[in-house]
């Protein structure tokens, strides 16, 4: 699908542009890695404990290493305050936070052990898995958990039929003609899909066009990701 010039979004955006980035690196001090991730008004902290002994023993996997994510929204990351603790949205977001993390994880390093991952949302304006994955991420690097690669995460919208990147809540929520669909996708540098979803309907002509418009959009997330821990490890954590 070509980009439509004459297409207005929201917020004014290109088609193709995401909100300002913001990242972070060693946020907070008392976890093993932190890091923030914003895309615009939406900001992610994630905080890596571990890798320490997995308890009840039973759980424990003499194999591997088990990673264990939990994805909350804060009460007061949106306008009308939510009820705070888990729900069926959380756990389904931290299971799906975990899928995308563990292909790249080296966990097979860590038998019986377990890496808990607290994802807090605590501004949301869309987007909020995968600004939740890319600090994760970034966290898991942090505390200098191995890793294949990093992995990079961003939503896909479909406007009617126009496909956009990076969608907000006024584009999330889109009701005009075909109504909203939001495709979240986790990826590679290398273009290697660790997670996918789709809510809504797409066209497989759309759909290729969405996975070209998520491998270029991760690719940039990437390098932000990068240069950030890279700019912690020059500055010993510290800013």
């Amino acid at each position: 699908m070509t980009k439509e010039s004459n297409f207005k979004r929201p917020d004014g955006r290109n088609v193709d542009e995401m909100r300002p980035i913001k990242v972070k690196v060693g946020v907070i001090p008392n976890a093993d890695g932190s890091a923030m991730f914003a895309f615009g008004d939406t900001v992610a902290i994630a905080a890596v404990y571990g890798p320490r002994k997995m308890h009840p023993q039973h759980a424990q996997d003499p194999e591997k290493g088990v990673l264990r994510c939990e994805y909350n929204m804060l009460s007061f990351s949106v306008d009308e305050r939510i009820r705070p603790g888990t729900n069926r949205r959380s756990t389904e977001i931290s299971k799906i936070t975990e899928w995308a993390l563990q292909p790249v994880l080296m966990l097979e390093k860590y038998p019986n052990a377990v890496i808990d991952v607290f994802i807090n949302i605590i501004q949301a304006n869309a987007s909020t898995r995968c600004a939740g994955i890319n600090a994760a991420a970034l966290a898991l690097a942090h505390a200098g958990i191995p890793m294949k690669n990093l992995v990079s995460s961003v939503s896909i919208g479909k406007l009617d039929k126009q496909l956009v990147v990076d969608v907000n809540k006024l584009e999330e929520d889109w009701e005009e003609g075909e109504g909203p669909t939001d495709i979240p996708v986790t990826m590679t540098p290398d273009g290697r899909i660790t997670h996918m979803q789709l809510d809504g309907k797409i066209s497989n002509e759309q759909l290729r066009e969405v996975l070209r418009l998520a491998k270029e959009a991760t690719k940039k997330i990437h390098e932000i990701q990068k240069e950030a821990l890279k700019k912690s490890v020059e500055t010993g954590g510290k800013e």
